[in-house]
């Protein structure tokens, strides 16, 4: 039998495999992933269940109709199943328009975040649909009338994802009888099988664990109430959950190594028919387990191989390492990383941990979290967490307060705080009075299902439900704000050679006729270089960012304000409206993309480049931190991705939160401008996920290439 096989076919072969994978990452390079029908059928009920009274019924109803009306979609060569592509007609648009306006306008809080974090997979494979239907109707013997309302709400929507994996069953069938081909005939008999099986009940194998994975998460993705932001679920730590499916299977001989990568594989896949480029969607590998132990196992490798084998914008890989962590999984990361993939990105487990133990949660737990999307720590299958919220350009509001002259270098930085504080809290206010419309106005009964302690309380995720509820602002630009403020210490304060009214004229011209001042402030040391004057700036600011948050509490039960220093694409946003900047920046280019230096500005190494940026407190920013790093791919060798390795442990031992790596050449990057169509599915890390560059906008494919790019 071939290794490769599923079925037991001896004519599978590795080549048939290989094509296999390669015919689905063609589809999913540029797939059609829409809702648009769903959302209809949704708001068509909605609008006309106003008898039912409550909110949460009236929801549980229309997304059971909306189930139901959905036809299963399964492609050629696909082994994991659960997708939708469809979309409306030019006269359902028109009504889906009508019904926006007079029904999801009033029933939705259109602002706030979601999706950002990983369910309970773990309860999902262990009990099935089914049995937490059970768990919920024992909570209903002894509810409240607002329980019971709640209670029944998820029944219906929990039933409703049962009888959907039922018509895939029977789609699987239908196909099955029709199919010429004997091997694609058992492949669909096996996959209408395992429909009929879960995710309803629990999986009695890996096959079927993978398949109730992406099930329920791809029903998840179906959110009426949120139907203008796409979905991101997180797979949390598959390499964990599936951990004893894996292991029982490979010891009853039911399943091979390469059986399970090929099932991982069209896993990830499928996650880029589900969530749209431009986000962020994977899971986390590594790390240790509720108890402390290190997780390294064969799991782990196959679950960053996919990365390698699918080429493909998801998943997002984190591979989270401790200071116990075998070496073989960070030099398989690098190995990956050095063939020019854009993931796994490197975690700091213990920092991570320590962190998250500080913001309250459990010692168990703290070993339990995702990177929700980009780099945003929350506890898996526990939280209902608004990442990024809001985002805030700290160049800004430095630019903000430069109307005027100060006595001092402490006097500006006194007012920046007093500036940077009133924006906290003003942001902070704003995101309360969001996430309490929130609570008031939706809901989501079947996500709810997942989340502790959800079920427990009776409660809603979108009402408090889940145990942790933190907001997390992020602060863009930081390098850009202390390169411009170390250029103001020394240009107005230490050397005397400006005044604040002069900065504010270069600043306004945009260095029109004052090339040589720029020239000269961009000459001053930057962060990044190991330079303590500048690099202490840092510290100051982030120090005070952690301190300001500390003092706040959103509205809702088991919440926190905590900061984060990533930026998504929001570098690119922020700079397109922000005026030249003291650091020598020119108006309208990117701001920094993370909490690295700024683009171009390390000039003494990837070693000082990770000084600079472990000599401020990472822990307590479990909103986030990004540092990206660019290596030359041309130079790239065995001997150069031991030498990554050796900088990456460099960076965590110093307390560093999270590294992601680019491998790729200028030349590569340049060629893909002229030449898009033949590099479509070049990838790049961004500030913190990964696009494809080809796709970016100039701007951003500017920023990209400016970033200093290292030789090891």
């Amino acid at each position: 039998m071939c290794k490769f096989c599923l079925i037991g076919d001896e004519n599978m072969t590795c080549q048939k495999y290989m094509d296999r994978i390669e015919k689905l990452r063609r589809r999913a390079v540029d797939p059609v992933i829409s809702f648009s029908r769903m959302y209809l059928d949704f708001f068509r009920r909605y609008a006309q269940n106003e008898n039912l009274g409550d909110m949460q019924l009236r929801y549980a109803d229309a997304f059971a109709y909306s189930m139901s009306k959905v036809d299963p979609i399964i492609d050629d060569d696909e082994l994991i199943v659960g997708k939708s592509s469809d979309v409306l007609t030019e006269s359902e648009h028109e009504e889906w328009r009508h019904l926006e306006e007079t029904v999801a306008r009033k029933a939705v809080a259109h602002a706030g975040q979601d999706s950002h974090m990983a369910i309970d997979y773990e309860k999902v494979l262990s009990l099935g649909i089914n049995g937490i239907i059970a768990e919920i109707k024992e909570h209903k013997k002894t509810a409240t009338h607002e329980q019971t309302i709640f209670y029944d709400a998820c029944l219906i929507c929990l039933d409703a994802v049962k009888a959907f994996a039922q018509k895939y069953s029977e789609h699987a069938k239908m196909l099955a009888e029709s199919c010429a081909d004997r091997e694609r005939k058992h492949e669909l008999l096996q996959i209408s099988e395992i429909c009929t099986n879960v995710p309803a009940n629990p999986a009695r194998s890996f096959y079927e664990a993978v398949q109730s994975v992406h099930f329920i998460t791809f029903c998840l993705t179906f959110a009426p109430f949120r139907y203008f932001a796409a979905q991101q679920f997180q797979l949390g730590r598959p390499d964990r959950y599936l951990y004893p499916y894996y292991k029982n299977d490979i010891e009853n001989g039911k399943l091979t190594p390469e059986q399970a990568q090929l099932l991982m594989d069209c896993l990830g896949i499928q996650i880029n028919h589900r969530v749209p480029r431009g986000l962020s969607s994977g899971y986390m590998v590594g790390g240790r387990d509720r108890c402390g132990n290190i997780v390294a196992n064969e799991l782990t490798k196959i679950c960053m191989q996919v990365v390698d084998d699918i080429r493909l914008v998801y998943p997002a890989v984190g591979l989270c390492v401790s200071s116990d962590t075998p070496d073989e999984y960070l030099e398989l990361a690098c190995k990956i990383l050095s063939r020019g993939r854009s993931h796994p990105a490197l975690f700091n487990d213990d920092v991570i941990t320590q962190g998250l133990r500080e913001y309250g949660v459990t010692e168990k737990e703290s070993h339990e979290y995702i990177h929700s999307t980009c780099v945003e720590i929350t506890p898996v299958g526990a939280s209902n967490v608004w990442v990024a919220s809001p985002y805030t350009n700290l160049p800004q509001l430095l630019l903000d307060i430069l109307d005027r002259e100060y006595e001092t270098f402490d006097e500006l930085l006194d007012t920046y705080k007093e500036k940077l504080n009133q924006s906290i809290k003003n942001n902070f206010e704003a995101q309360n009075r969001i996430r309490a419309a929130r609570s008031r106005h939706s809901c989501n009964p079947l996500l709810s299902c997942f989340v502790r302690d959800c079920i427990a309380r009776g409660v809603d995720i979108e009402r408090g439900g889940a145990r942790y509820n933190w907001i997390m602002p992020s602060f863009v630009g930081m390098p850009n704000l202390v390169d411009s403020l170390y250029v103001i210490k020394t240009l107005i304060f230490e050397r005397k050679q400006l005044t604040f009214k002069k900065l504010k004229e270069i600043l306004d011209s945009n260095f029109e006729g004052y090339e040589a001042e720029r020239q000269q402030m961009q000459s001053l040391p930057k962060y990044g270089n190991d330079m303590d004057a500048v690099d202490s700036l840092f510290t100051v600011i982030t120090e005070h960012v952690v301190q300001e948050c500390r003092k706040y509490r959103p509205v809702l039960p088991g919440a926190r304000l905590i900061p984060s220093l990533f930026c998504w694409i929001m570098h690119e946003h922020f700079g397109s409206g922000t005026d030249a900047t003291p650091d020598g920046r020119l108006a309208g280019f990117p701001l920094g993309d993370g909490a690295g230096p700024a683009q171009g500005r390390e000039q003494r190494g990837p070693t000082c480049s990770i000084l600079s940026s472990t000599k401020w407190s990472h822990k307590e920013l479990i909103g986030g931190v990004a540092v990206n790093m660019k290596f030359s791919k041309k130079i790239m060798s065995e001997q150069s991705a031991e030498k990554m390795v050796g900088l990456i442990k460099t960076y965590l031992q110093r307390g560093g939160f999270e590294m992601q790596i680019n491998v790729v050449d200028a030349d590569t990057l340049l060629a893909a401008q002229k030449n898009p169509e033949q590099y479509r599915d070049l990838l790049v890390r961004i500030g913190g996920y990964s696009d494809y560059f080809v796709k970016l906008s100039p701007s951003m494919q500017a920023e990209i290439i400016a970033r200093t790019m290292h030789q090891v």
